[in-house]
């Protein structure tokens, strides 16, 4: 079978908080790779992306898939700022469900580079983009070996879950989203179900939850419950807080372990072969 290679190269949330106290964590937000059998996709565009653009013209790949869950800054402030979008020899295939009604993924990321918001407007990076929409809870394929299903979360303006399917392995991408105590989400139950990594928005605990009600996000607790009731191998404890430094993550991780020992925080620069 071919790898389904995983790295994290943003994993904090909200804003990125480049500190000594989020050395040991990374202070990027959201990006997450994966290696396809030497196809990248690439899952959300935060702060991250930057360095994975780097290592993409190393390595002189040229072809690209992005898969964003929404357009909130803090998962696609990096796009400006990854290096192969600026070469006329590369491609990148970009995709995100439920923005039709304000023009699509490609007006929606023309906005945030238009003037008076950021100098170098959409129409002038050099590579060839192809802009794809959906709608939540769609399913397609990004090759004959690779399959997508997504489903909608639940998060201010929208947002949406991925599921990849290659090479017999399962992993899904579900941030940012907000379940309801006591209330386990059917649509995240339904997407998640055997699959053999899950990387989940873990902003909060649950004793942080009553005070950031609305706000879009969920809890590690929240997490190890959906993963323990659908059979899910294992969890990625992702999106951390800006204001949960190294020391309140080692005593998340500590705390997460216990309750489970199938779940892990989430590091910038972790590679995982699934």
């Amino acid at each position: 079978m071919p790898a389904f290679g995983v790295k994290f190269w943003g994993v904090r949330g909200s804003i990125a908080c480049p500190a000594p106290g989020y050395a040991r964590y990374g202070g990027n937000t959201s990006c997450v790779e994966l290696d396809l059998g030497g196809k990248p996709v690439i899952l959300d565009a935060g702060t991250g992306i930057r360095g994975l653009g780097r290592q993409l013209l190393e390595h002189d790949i040229r072809t690209s898939t992005l898969l964003l869950t929404h357009v909130h800054w803090d998962h696609t402030n990096g796009f400006p700022f990854f290096q192969p979008v600026f070469s006329e020899a590369c491609s990148m295939q970009i995709m995100a469900g439920g923005l039709q009604a304000i023009g699509g993924v490609r007006e929606a990321l023309a906005g945030q580079m238009a003037a008076p918001n950021f100098p170098v407007p959409l129409d002038a990076l050099h590579a060839h983009l192809e802009f794809q929409d959906f709608l939540p809870g769609d399913k397609f394929a990004l090759s004959a070996e690779i399959k997508v299903k997504t489903a909608t979360l639940n998060h201010p303006d929208g947002a949406t879950g991925y599921r990849v399917e290659f090479g017999g392995k399962a992993l899904c991408y579900v941030t940012d989203t907000e379940h309801v105590p006591g209330q386990p989400d059917e649509n995240v139950l339904s997407l998640i179900e055997g699959a053999d990594l899950v990387i989940y928005d873990a902003t909060y605990t649950d004793a942080e939850l009553p005070a950031h009600v609305g706000w879009g996000h969920s809890t590690w607790q929240e997490g190890v419950r959906l993963c323990r009731q659908a059979s899910v191998k294992q969890l990625a404890i992702f999106h951390h807080d800006p204001d949960h430094d190294d020391p309140f993550m080692d005593q998340l991780e500590a705390d997460a372990r216990q309750v489970w020992g199938d779940a892990f925080v989430a590091r910038e620069g972790l590679c995982l072969e699934l």
